[in-house]
């Protein structure tokens, strides 16, 4: 069996025995290929007829340059279109247009509930995205479909209304949340801004004269005060060297003798006030090689040479009357006397003095010395303040600066909200409006005529051949010659009278008619489609 297979794969196509088998079954063929084609083409006559309604929304983009207000709603989109497309399609905004309209009347005999109604809704709705070169969304198309040509276009209408006023609430709700949420945050931005200026203002507040701004001020006090300090040091010298003067001048009066020697062998009396006349003069010269006359310690040293020279005058004068008058000097040596009396008195009045400027200075010197004390633990602790400050002026200046960027972000969310509100932003714009449909969109008919010759076809060949396979008959001398075992040594003609010419051609002539028959019917029938589906 296998080489007998192999033999018949082997041999050539028989396009005669196909011509034969064409000819005994075409009957069969055509009738099936008929009856294909009526079943088919019959039922797109059959199924209930469906319109669509289109329209075409263009998507307008905003009025208002972007360089002078900055949308702030999502700019995909084809994503904002999907999210109102879900809100659109929804079971509340479907059941609404299904009982307003009156959609799927002949639902309500089949007991079909509202659920399996908006799902029938959705598969009616058709949605196109148009896009330009550089696949950007331009417009878009909406589809609907029905048994009735009105009521697709007003379906269609009604759906083009929902999708532009949902554009417009959603651009206005998204622009409203954006700008609530800055200003949300802009408040806590101010709230964190305060709690900063208040942290700053405390520390400046707490530590007043050591901040960093004041380093120069203090600076220039402390130098102030250390110059006003050494003067004090200086007048506090010279003070105490007229105390030690003024007290040597009543010692000398105390004591007035004529010699000119103490025990001890130092000078005292006339050549003491000399002695001390030469060394404030050596003094003076020698500070007036340095200084100008107007030098404190000049004038004070000008004012003590004034007074030893008046000193010493005084003891002269009372030196040489005591010299005139020996009985009237030892008299006032054991007496006392007025004028020397008076003198110690003066003396005792200028040394008192001199002892309170003295205490005064020194009194000035301690609070000079304090205030330097002062001013300089303001400069060692300035180091640690303008840390401590800094830390605080950072965070006001983060905070300034976030505020500042709130502020300028919740501005321009308002314009772009106001802009929202007043539609000048990127809306929808139905171009065309929704169509009335004068021909069914489904069932095509002159499409389904195109497929109803394809199935007759295939019917007739499935039927002719099945035939063909079930005859077991022997129709072709080779399959007859194949069969015997012995060689064929002759054959009998078949001889054909005039009656059997008769009936081949009127047989001949019956299948072309049945074939022009059955192709007339296919063509009318296509034609019809085209003019009437």
């Amino acid at each position: 069996m296998p080489e007998e297979l192999k033999d018949q794969e082997s041999q050539p196509l028989d396009l005669q025995r196909y011509l034969d088998v064409a000819r005994r079954r075409y009957p069969y063929f055509l009738v099936s290929l008929l009856v294909g084609w009526l079943l088919v083409w019959g039922a797109s006559w059959i199924l209930p007829p469906k319109y669509k309604s289109g329209t075409l929304i263009l998507v307008e983009q905003p009025t208002m340059p972007k360089d002078y207000v900055t949308p702030n709603v999502n700019e995909d989109l084809q994503g904002r279109l999907q999210n109102i497309t879900q809100q659109i399609l929804s079971r509340t905004r479907l059941v609404h247009i299904i009982e307003e309209l009156n959609l799927y009347p002949a639902a309500r005999h089949n007991h079909i509930t509202p659920d399996e109604k908006v799902e029938k809704m959705r598969k009616d709705i058709k949605i196109e995205l148009v896009r330009d070169t550089h696949e950007q969304i331009t417009a878009f198309n909406i589809f609907y479909s029905a048994h009735n040509a009105f009521i697709a276009q007003k379906v269609t209408g009604e759906l083009t209304k929902l999708f532009i006023d949902e554009n417009l609430e959603v651009r206005q709700q998204q622009s409203e949340d954006t700008t609530n949420f800055l200003r949300s945050r802009l408040e806590t931005a101010r709230q964190s801004l305060a709690e900063q200026e208040a942290k700053v203002r405390q520390f400046k507040s707490q530590h007043i004269g050591d901040l960093p701004s004041q380093q120069a001020s203090n600076l220039q006090i402390l130098s102030g005060l250390q110059s006003q300090l050494q003067n004090e040091e200086d007048a506090l010298n010279t003070a105490q060297q007229q105390r030690v003067y003024l007290q040597s001048l009543i010692s000398q009066y105390r004591s007035l003798q004529v010699v000119s020697k103490n025990p001890d062998g130092s000078d005292t009396g006339l050549p003491a006030i000399d002695k001390q006349l030469e060394k404030l003069r050596s003094q003076l010269a020698d500070l007036g090689s340095h200084y100008t006359d107007e030098y404190p310690d000049i004038r004070n040293l000008k004012v003590q040479i004034a007074k030893t020279e008046k000193a010493r005058e005084q003891l002269v004068a009372e030196l040489q009357s005591a010299k005139d008058n020996p009985v009237k000097a030892a008299d006032t040596v054991g007496s006392g006397d007025p004028l020397q009396h008076s003198a110690i008195l003066q003396l005792q009045g200028q040394l008192d003095a001199s002892q309170a400027e003295i205490g005064n200075r020194e009194r000035a010197i301690v609070a000079l010395k304090a205030k330097v004390g002062e001013y300089q633990g303001r400069l060692n602790d300035e180091p640690a303040s303008e840390q401590q400050l800094a830390d605080l002026t950072r965070g006001y200046d983060q905070s300034k600066a976030n505020y500042d960027d709130l502020l300028k972000k919740e501005n321009e969310s308002q314009m772009a909200t106001s802009m929202e509100h007043m539609q000048q932003g990127e809306r929808f714009r139905m171009l065309d409006p929704p169509s009335l449909p004068l021909k069914p969109d489904f069932p095509n008919r002159l499409q389904f005529s195109g497929i109803a010759v394809g199935f007759g076809l295939m019917l007739g060949l499935m039927v002719a051949g099945g035939l063909e396979f079930l005859d077991e008959r022997l129709h072709d001398e080779k399959v007859l010659r194949e069969l015997l075992s012995i060689k064929v040594i002759a054959e009998i003609p078949e001889i054909v009278t005039p009656a059997d010419e008769r009936r081949g051609t009127q047989k001949m002539w019956l299948s072309w008619a049945m074939a022009c028959i059955v192709v007339a019917v296919i063509l009318v029938g296509s034609a019809f489609s085209y003019l009437r589906g």
